[in-house]
């Protein structure tokens, strides 16, 4: 099996790149989705957080309002610590243990497997140490402002923060084994999507079978 760690900045379009994957046959493993599972209602990460930051971070249903949390963690970078502080060892664990799973069963079959992390924060938090290549998502800075405020409905302020708040664009390039330029239109996305999944196959000497 070969896993492959899929990062990019917040407005990256990342998320289209990962599509492309699993209709490639990829198996996709959602970071974010992994995110808010440990931090459900009742489990310790959710408990940690109330004892650091208070009850008020709830919704109405005992959920975690992860709207108003992102107003306080972007707002004050101390925060924003703290909380990574109890978030990041779990999410990385959690991963960790689901990439063990796959790799068991991919012992058990002979087809062609890759697993893609989809994790914008993937080298924030150390998982790319835990993968066989890094692939990141580039996007051209005003595209990456356009997107954000559209997509999000954010002012100017609250997009520059978000994006301050992760690992810059050229420093994660820097850690990558393949980078697809998401800066123009779809089709030439997927088609430099096509074109490293071949050569990633290529270059694993039909390793994804047995990785």
């Amino acid at each position: 099996m070969i896993v492959i760690g899929l990062t990019g900045n917040i407005g990256s379009g990342k998320s289209t790149v990962a599509h492309r994957l699993e209709s490639l046959g990829a198996k996709i493993i959602d970071a974010d989705q992994v995110a808010r599972e440990v931090v459900h209602p009742g489990t310790p990460g959710l408990q940690e957080i109330i004892s650091i930051f208070g009850p008020g971070v709830l919704d109405s249903t005992g959920q975690l309002d992860r709207k108003n949390m992102a107003s306080i963690v972007f707002a004050d970078p101390r925060a924003r610590v703290k909380l990574n502080e109890i978030t990041h060892p779990k999410i990385k664990e959690e991963i960790n243990r689901i990439i063990a799973e796959y790799k068991k069963e991919a012992k058990k079959d002979s087809r062609a497997s890759v697993l893609v992390i989809d994790a914008p924060l993937l080298i924030e938090v150390g998982l790319d140490h835990t993968v066989d290549e890094v692939w990141v998502v580039k996007v051209d800075r005003n595209k990456q402002l356009e997107r954000l405020a559209k997509r999000d409905g954010l002012t100017p302020e609250e997009v520059l923060s978000r994006i301050a708040a992760q690992l810059p664009q050229e420093e994660k390039i820097k850690l990558a084994s393949r980078v697809i330029d998401n800066s123009g239109g779809k089709n030439e996305t997927i088609k430099q999507v096509d074109r490293h999944w071949d050569n990633m196959l290529i270059e694993h000497a039909g390793g994804a079978g047995g990785i």
